[in-house]
């Protein structure tokens, strides 16, 4: 079936979601005219396993809601949120290509994935179901992108995109801490998110 529609795929535990993640949905949206950018919060990612300093599936759900709200060209889907067992992106692409096959889907993922993207479950299966937009992260130099990005054009026929982006100093895992510190966030997240944080006493 001819493709009609593209949309973005912003995957991520969001614990919290930040302008960063944020700035980077703008990026692609406008770089790629793209029609949407699809959130989905991941339920049991693989690769976050034994990490307990983190926020409730509820929680994590709320603050993407939040974060998005107001902006037409945002949604979210979070069926991943309540699958049983490990959820993993070949499986999740595989349920969005089923259910909007005449929509070209491109998953944004950061620098330090693509270098690690060949121990992905399935990512021959990933690199079929929608193409790659790698953005750069603090750290990684842009030949190592470059190269691995055209390893994965030779092995698995990839489709992936340099996705330029401005460099924001902000992770989840510093406000994570930030929050501990009892250190205001309020610059790094959407206004609504650090209300959300501080009235629910979240990673303190």
């Amino acid at each position: 079936m001819r493709e009609t529609h593209r949309k973005g795929i912003m995957g991520g535990t969001f614990d919290p979601i930040h302008n960063g993640h944020l700035a980077l949905a703008d990026c692609a949206l406008h770089q790629f005219d793209l029609e949407e950018i699809l959130f989905l919060p991941a339920g049991n990612p693989p690769h976050k396993q034994g990490r307990n300093d983190g926020a409730g599936a509820s929680d994590r759900l709320a603050m993407v809601r939040l974060a998005i709200s107001g902006n037409p060209r945002y949604a979210i889907d979070d069926e991943e949120m309540y699958r049983h067992g490990l959820t993993y992106t070949r499986d999740t692409l595989i349920r969005l290509n089923e259910r909007e096959p005449d929509t070209a889907f491109f998953f944004i993922i950061g620098a330090d994935s693509l270098m690690s993207f060949d121990t992905w479950y399935h990512p021959e299966a990933i690199c079929h179901y929608c193409s790659l937009l790698v953005a750069r992260r603090s750290g990684t130099d842009d030949r190592m992108i470059y190269r691995k990005m055209e390893e994965l054009r030779r092995e698995y026929a990839a489709s992936v995109f340099y996705l330029d982006v401005p460099f924001i100093d902000v992770s989840s895992t510093k406000l994570r801490r930030l929050c501990r510190e009892k250190i205001s966030i309020g610059s790094y997240v959407p206004e609504a998110v650090a209300n959300y944080i501080e009235t629910h006493d979240i990673y303190s």
